[in-house]
């Protein structure tokens, strides 16, 4: 089987965001949603609105995000938008928050694991393609937080959310804390959510994670660690699967004396997991080759 290929650099800058775009030779066509991480009240660590405008401009596309599961600032439309703007995202580009109304896109995920649908912000389907770009770091649940993730918790709606963290048992946010899946069932949950949404842009799909500020916490913490990991740079796929276990190679062949915390962190929530069910879905391969580039 012919490896995937996953495109590497260590240089940290807006332009060579730009340039690992490039280097896929992927036409995003018609309307393009750019996934990513706005950022919780408070957090210190999410990538700032400055150092993604050159690749949402150069593919001109609009920023998508979707209301949280969890208290905070992103639970409501009213208070995610009025963040979003606080944190400068509307002053370059326009922000749609795909579940700002209902009723939610319910798609079947036929061979799903766990889950055998999933609920997404319904304003996806106003999107041709998709540019995923993540900030790829720890996460508290799910131990580590890149493409996956993104394609996952990150595209379904409040309800989706809480569907995906107990395994198909609520969507009611009032009582998911007190439903919440066993932990391999909610990352292959996980992996069940981002098959779906792999398989609706069918193709018309790009993957960029960005390994700097690397916390153990995710951006959707209001008081996250501070990075204890060096920034290590910029990768690019067409494979989802093969672009997050790349990231998790990387830190694990670091010489990072700071990786040991970074790790404790996705092997004490089994995060690989996540990346061996999506596989198992055929998401991606976990099999690449890693390119490197200047």
């Amino acid at each position: 089987m012919e490896k995937s290929k996953v495109y590497f650099t260590k240089t940290l800058t807006p332009e060579k965001l730009v340039d690992m775009f490039k280097v896929l030779n992927k036409e995003l066509i018609g309307k393009v949603a750019v996934k990513l991480h706005s950022g919780e009240k408070g957090n210190q660590n999410f990538l700032k609105p400055e150092f993604m405008r050159p690749i949402i401009d150069f593919v001109k596309g609009t920023v998508v995000e979707c209301n949280t599961a969890y208290a905070g600032e992103r639970n409501t439309t009213a208070k995610h938008k009025k963040l979003i703007a606080e944190h400068g995202w509307t002053k370059y580009f326009s922000v749609d928050i795909m579940d700002a109304e209902g009723p939610d896109l319910e798609v079947k995920i036929p061979n799903g694991k766990v889950i055998k649908e999933n609920f997404l912000g319904k304003n996806i389907l106003n999107y041709d393609s998709m540019l995923v770009i993540s900030h790829f770091k720890g996460h508290p649940m799910g131990g580590y937080g890149g493409v996956l993730k993104q394609l996952s918790i990150g595209c379904a709606s409040t309800a989706g959310k809480c569907w995906i963290h107990s395994g198909g048992k609520t969507k009611d946010q009032n009582i998911l804390w007190d439903n919440l899946a066993e932990q391999n069932k909610f990352l292959e949950a996980m992996s069940d959510a981002s098959s779906s949404v792999v398989n609706l842009f069918k193709g018309n799909i790009a993957y960029i994670n960005i390994m700097c500020n690397m916390s153990v916490d995710c951006d959707c913490c209001a008081k996250a660690e501070d990075p204890c990991l060096k920034d290590i740079g910029i990768l690019s796929s067409l494979d989802p699967v093969a672009i997050d276990q790349a990231c998790l190679d990387l830190v694990y062949s670091s010489d990072d004396k700071g990786k040991g915390h970074f790790i404790e962190r996705v092997e004490s929530r089994n995060g690989i997991h996540t990346i061996e069910s999506a596989s198992e879905l055929g998401v991606g391969s976990r099999n690449y080759e890693l390119i490197m580039l200047d």
